[in-house]
């Protein structure tokens, strides 16, 4: 429950920060325009930005000393990242990367960014909450690719995002998730090959545990 809360506050992070909602900032303020596959930091960057996604989607991750990428969040419209940067990150340790071809970001200058934290005790301390989660939330999905299997894997990130994105129904008692997610991406976020996800997926539905299409996964009730 706490998760599936703190979801919802996420979402409307763009409406309570975004700069030209505020007068002072207003006049000075723009939104960037990224295509797919264009990146928005790169590692190594210096860290002097805080971004909100008014819409579209972001992959966050890095890559691995053999080049490979390792994905640790897709975030969507609403979330904020490069969050770090507001603890004092002084060069990025991650990339950012838009996945859609039409992915508006609002970017916030740090120094902004602590005005208007510093001017709203409440919000300053949903992003210190949104840090913490969002830490914690890593620190599961990595633990998981280590020492888990990938059916276990994908058990557990379904559990997520059903915190993030689901509802039950009630008359079957059924939860439903709608989320923004390919199975490209859910693949690259439980650390596995797409093929490999389609076989635990289709093991799933076989076990009568779930039903899924494009862009809706139902967990059955037990």
């Amino acid at each position: 429950m706490e998760e599936k809360i703190w979801f919802f506050e996420n979402v409307n992070l763009f409406n309570m920060l975004c700069p030209h909602k505020f007068k002072a900032y207003k006049n000075h303020h723009e939104f960037n325009s990224y295509k797919k596959q264009e990146y928005i930091y790169f590692e190594k960057d210096n860290a002097t930005n805080v971004y909100l996604i008014e819409k579209g989607k972001v992959k966050i991750g890095h890559y691995t000393s053999e080049g490979d990428e390792v994905v640790k969040a897709i975030l969507t419209k609403g979330e904020i990242f490069g969050e770090k940067a507001i603890l004092g990150e002084e060069i990025r340790n991650e990339f950012a990367k838009s996945v859609d071809n039409k992915t508006s970001i609002c970017p916030v200058d740090v120094n902004t960014m602590h005005d208007l934290m510093r001017d709203n005790k409440p919000f300053s301390f949903k992003i210190y909450k949104l840090i913490g989660f969002r830490i914690k939330r890593l620190e599961r999905r990595l633990e998981l690719i280590m020492f888990k299997d990938t059916k276990t894997r994908l058990i557990e990130f379904l559990d997520e995002l059903c915190e993030d994105y689901g509802y039950n129904c009630e008359e079957s008692g059924n939860k439903i998730i709608n989320h923004p997610y390919t199975q490209k991406e859910i693949a690259s976020l439980i650390g596995t090959s797409r093929p490999t996800l389609n076989i635990s997926l289709n093991e799933l539905k076989e076990d009568k545990f779930i039903d899924f299409n494009r862009n809706q996964i139902t967990i059955f009730k037990n």
